[in-house]
Order: C-alpha cells, then sequence, then structure tokens
C-alpha cells in the first residue's frame, strides 16, 4: 500500500498542502495534504466525524484555514471568497443538495447558467441526457421532487457552472439504489468526456470503490492512508473504515 497517490509526471489540478483548520477552539484538520490530478476521480473516506466535510468547505472557501495553502491549477486560492474559486472552476454539491425548493426546476437550473454563461448554456443538453427527469420537471419545484430527483438537480446546477474540479458531499445518502446507478453512471461519463475531475465523498464504500481511481482515508482529520482505489481491500477497510 502507498502512502503517497501522486505521480510526480502529472502536475496535479487541485493541490492541498498541510491545511489546518479549527471551529472554535475544536482542530478539525491537522495538516492535510492531497492532491487530485486532471480527469481523475478522488475518493475522500473515513469515519463520521473526522473532517471530510470541512476539508471540502475548506477548499471551497467557507471555512477559513488557519495555516496551509490550496492551489488549483499551479496557483494558490487561499485568499480567494467562495465565489471567486466557483469563477476559478470548482463546483460543489454539498451535503443536503443545496437547491432552491421554491423555484421550478428551469430556475434552479437558470441560477447556474446565470453564473456560467455560455458555456453553462452548452452544457445543458449534457445534463439532460445525463439525468433525463431534470428535463421531464422543468416545471416543478423543487421541493416537490424526491430526494434522489433533487440531488440529480444539484448535480445538474453544479454541471451548468462549467466546473473543472466538481466536489460531492455524500451523493448517495437517503437516495434509492436505481438513483444511485445513475449517479454513478454520470460520474464515469463526466470522467470519460475529460476535462473535469471529482472529489467524492461517500460512505457506500461499494460506490466509492467503483466510481474512483485514488483514494484518501482521514482519521481525526489527518490523512492515514492513500492509495490507488483499487486497493481498498477488506482488510483497509476493517482497519480504517469500518465503525
Amino acid at each position: 500500500m502507498i502512502s503517497e497517490a501522486e505521480n510526480p509526471a502529472v502536475a496535479p489540478l487541485l493541490s492541498v498542502n498541510n491545511l489546518k483548520a479549527s471551529y472554535d477552539e475544536s482542530i478539525i484538520l491537522r495538516g492535510v495534504s492531497m492532491q487530485v490530478k486532471p480527469n481523475s476521480v478522488v475518493a475522500l473516506l473515513g469515519r463520521n466525524g473526522v473532517g471530510k466535510t470541512s476539508l471540502l468547505r475548506s477548499i471551497m472557501g467557507l471555512m477559513p484555514k488557519t495555516e496551509g495553502d490550496i492551489q488549483f491549477e499551479g496557483r494558490s486560492i487561499s485568499g480567494m471568497r467562495t465565489d471567486q474559486r466557483a469563477r476559478a472552476g470548482l463546483g460543489y454539491v454539498p451535503q443536503g443538495r443545496d437547491i432552491f425548493p421554491n423555484l421550478t426546476v428551469q430556475e434552479n437550473l437558470e441560477v447556474s447558467l446565470s453564473i456560467s454563461g455560455k458555456a453553462g448554456k452548452e452544457r445543458l443538453e449534457e445534463v439532460y441526457e445525463l439525468f433525463p427527469v431534470i428535463k421531464e420537471m422543468l416545471n416543478r419545484k423543487g421541493g416537490v421532487l424526491s430526494g434522489g430527483q433533487q440531488q440529480q438537480l444539484a448535480i445538474g446546477r453544479a454541471i451548468l457552472t462549467n466546473p473543472k474540479l466538481l466536489i460531492f458531499d455524500e451523493p448517495t445518502e437517503g437516495i434509492q439504489p436505481s438513483i444511485i446507478d445513475q449517479i454513478e453512471d454520470a460520474i464515469h461519463l463526466l470522467k470519460k468526456q475529460g476535462n473535469l475531475s471529482i472529489i467524492l465523498v461517500e460512505q457506500y464504500l461499494d460506490f466509492a470503490k467503483a466510481a474512483s481511481d485514488e483514494f484518501y482515508i482521514l482519521d481525526r482529520g489527518s490523512v492515514v492512508l492513500s492509495g490507488q482505489s483499487e486497493e481498498l481491500t477488506s482488510a483497509v477497510i476493517n482497519k480504517y473504515l469500518t465503525v
């Protein structure tokens, strides 16, 4: 098992270097370092409460760091606001979906299109192909959709921002198996099309292993193991991930 999953010959799209963060008096992240290569899917794994969501929020600028640096496409984004990071190419689908329940599906999509403009409009048909239900429900309010449909809408909204890095926090949580399969297929298709990398926080380990190329395991705010996803054996899972 390797401790560093990076290939030095490939310049990383995202590089997190010795990131530390605290909430009130509690230390949440303890010197986390990780990399995401171009056109790759990285699974971020760990038991509940070990800092996975905090790391994603720090990458997006939603949680302040106390030390360390975050680089995207070779330049530091640590001083950028969240909206600036989004415009630079970071897309985020947070836990809980984060759609506008009182807006129609179409209006939800238009919010993302207002950010990305022409580039996003060119991806609208792609979203409809990935998730046909979105096109079928354009006039429905977001709040009346099922949990799985809301997750598809949230992912579609993120795609329309035309990201270079798409960050998912627990995309399968509370979703029926048929839609989990659709989300996994969508991740594979997005990666196959190129020009997009993905960070995936996921408790459903079979899904995470099948969808990703590499993994990082967090424990108590630190990376304790990383490697190729095929190396996620039963022994590794039992040692680091079983409750």
